[in-house]
């Protein structure tokens, strides 16, 4: 038994078996519907439900709050038809397709950022050219290793794919990068996804906020938007716990004096005086700023501060169409809720 699904923006009407979600059908169908987690995470598939019914479980408030849903709208990654039904995604005048790649890498570089981070850099052998947009993310499968999505960290454009991967408690893949995983080393990767990405239209003040490992995606997004000469502000927070915990950071101070409108502030919620500023880095945003109207915001990071941040950047008067979040879950909490794993930590 199936439902039919009539997908509005695609001008296309597809078969829906019962017990599967619209998203994975559209996919399978080849309807390039925009997507991040697949995991009622992120809010990337955001949709109306302009008829119809369907049941929806396992989501987090941040992807879908009750207002919303209230409203009419569903998660097509959680969305199970009951029905004929009609949808459509939530539009955006600089939404970006890239042509989806599987590509056959080599291991050029592994060197430790932290004490639990390693930066692996790849060297792509075949199935390119890659193109993605600064803040997207791919499947990176390691020899032996379940599929695990992870942030580019490079430019696009750079001729080396560059993936922070943080060991987690219990994280087969990340104790695999951590200990076994040498030059040379050959590396699937497929790609790009999610649409937490730079827009590269958007003229207002940018608001970056990372937090452990999150640091990927807002790497590649400011360092894009520097190197396209964006003219607006940009303000690139970085949360850790301890010092130990930085990275990157003398790499963006020096980015900071040489570009005037780059302004970073590491945040450490565990030091205890110091140089740095201490706290909760979405308060040390929200000491920084009254209100967020016509700004931007990208977050990347635990899903406690990315939708901590959300919260208080709605509050002061910013569109939730102008968050773009990355909530990064380790393997160990996707198994918990019985999700597919998404960006990981």
């Amino acid at each position: 038994m199936s439902f039919k699904v009539h997908i509005v923006p695609a001008s296309r009407t597809i078969e829906v078996p019962t017990g599967a979600t619209i998203l994975e059908t559209a996919l399978e169908a080849g309807v390039a519907y925009p997507h991040g987690c697949q995991s009622g995470n992120c809010g990337a598939c955001k949709s109306h439900l302009v008829k119809g019914e369907v049941s929806m479980e396992g989501y987090s408030e941040f992807a879908l709050s009750d207002e919303e849903k209230d409203r009419g709208l569903i998660l097509a990654c959680r969305a199970v038809p009951w029905e004929d039904s009609e949808v459509a995604w939530l539009e955006e005048d600089d939404l970006i397709i890239h042509p989806r790649r599987v590509l056959t890498c080599k291991v050029a570089g592994l060197d430790d950022a932290t004490h639990d981070i390693r930066r692996v850099r790849l060297e792509i052998v075949a199935g390119g050219p890659f193109d993605f947009s600064a803040g997207q993310y791919a499947s990176v499968t390691f020899d032996g290793c379940q599929p695990r999505d992870y942030s580019m960290a490079n430019v696009p454009g750079d001729p080396m794919l560059e993936f922070h991967v943080r060991r987690t408690e219990g994280g087969t893949t990340s104790a695999y990068v951590a200990e076994t995983l040498r030059v040379g080393n050959s590396v699937r990767v497929e790609g790009p996804f999610g649409t937490s990405y730079l827009r590269e239209t958007h003229r207002g003040p940018i608001i970056a906020v990372a937090g452990g490992s999150g640091m990927a995606p807002l790497k590649s997004i400011v360092e894009r938007a520097l190197a396209k000469a964006l003219p607006q502000h940009i303000y690139f927070y970085f949360g850790v716990r301890t010092e130990r915990d930085l990275y990157l950071h003398d790499h963006f101070a020096a980015l900071a004096r040489k570009h005037e409108n780059l302004h970073f502030t590491p945040v450490l919620s565990e030091a205890m005086g110091g140089t740095w500023r201490t706290g909760f880095v979405h308060e040390a945003v929200g000491q920084d700023f009254d209100e967020f109207d016509g700004c931007k915001a990208y977050l990347a990071g635990p899903p406690v501060m990315v939708e901590a941040a959300t919260r208080l950047f709605e509050k002061r008067g910013m569109r939730r169409i102008d968050v773009h979040a990355d909530a990064f879950y380790t393997a160990a909490e996707m198994a918990s809720a019985g999700k597919k794993t998404g960006a990981e930590l």
